[in-house]
C-alpha cells in the first residue's frame, strides 16, 4: 500500500458559513457527488451504534466551534501531524464552559486555517490506539496529504486568506478554488 500518493484533484468549498465565529470549508473530489465531511456525518449518522456520538460531534462542530468559540486552540488541542482530530482532547474549558468527550468513538480530521477558518475532511471511527493502527489509517493519511496541499497552496499565494471575511479565496480573487 502506498500511503504518500498524491490525494486526486479536489475542490474547496464551504460547507458552513453560517455560524457567529467560524467559517467552515471541506473537499470534494474532482467528479464527486459528495464532499469528503457530508460523506462522514451521513455514514455515521445511519449506523445506529454510532449515530449519537455522531450528533454530538456535529453539534460541536457548529456550536462551539462555529457559533460560540471559533476555533481556538483549546478545541483544537488533538495533533494528528499535518492535521487536527476532532473532538477536543481531554477536559478544556473555554468561557465557563467545559468540553469533555471520554473515550469518544469518532474521530473527525481538520485543518485549522485561522480562528476564523477551518477545514474539514472525514474521518472514522477510532478503534486503535493510534492512527497507524486504526481503521482510519486511510481517511487521516488523505487529511494529511490534503491539508499538505492546502497549505503549500497557501503558502505560495494560490489560495488567499481573507481574515477580515472569514473565507478563502483563489489567487484570482474567485471562489472556486481547485487543487
Amino acid at each position: 500500500m502506498q500511503t504518500n500518493k498524491k490525494v486526486n484533484i479536489f475542490a474547496l468549498e464551504i460547507w458552513d458559513d453560517e455560524g457567529a465565529k467560524c467559517t467552515f470549508y471541506t473537499v470534494k473530489y474532482d467528479n464527486a457527488i459528495t464532499n469528503e465531511t457530508d460523506l462522514f456525518f451521513e455514514k455515521y449518522d445511519a449506523i445506529p451504534a454510532y449515530k449519537e456520538a455522531n450528533q454530538e460531534l456535529l453539534s460541536h462542530i457548529i456550536y462551539a466551534i462555529g457559533d460560540d468559540h471559533g476555533a481556538v486552540d483549546e478545541l483544537f488541542n488533538r495533533d494528528e501531524n499535518e492535521v487536527k482530530g476532532l473532538p477536543v482532547q481531554g477536559k478544556r474549558t473555554v468561557e465557563n464552559i467545559t468540553y469533555h468527550f471520554p473515550e469518544f468513538p469518532l474521530r473527525l480530521y481538520a485543518l485549522k486555517i485561522t480562528n476564523n477558518i477551518v477545514i474539514l475532511f472525514n474521518g472514522g471511527i477510532k478503534d486503535g490506539p493510534t492512527n497507524q493502527k486504526s481503521s482510519l489509517h486511510l481517511e487521516w493519511r488523505a487529511a494529511c496529504e490534503f491539508a499538505k496541499r492546502i497549505d503549500e497552496a497557501i503558502r505560495d499565494d494560490s489560495i488567499i486568506v481573507d481574515e477580515k471575511n472569514r473565507k478563502l479565496t483563489n489567487y484570482d480573487g474567485s471562489n472556486e478554488i481547485i487543487l
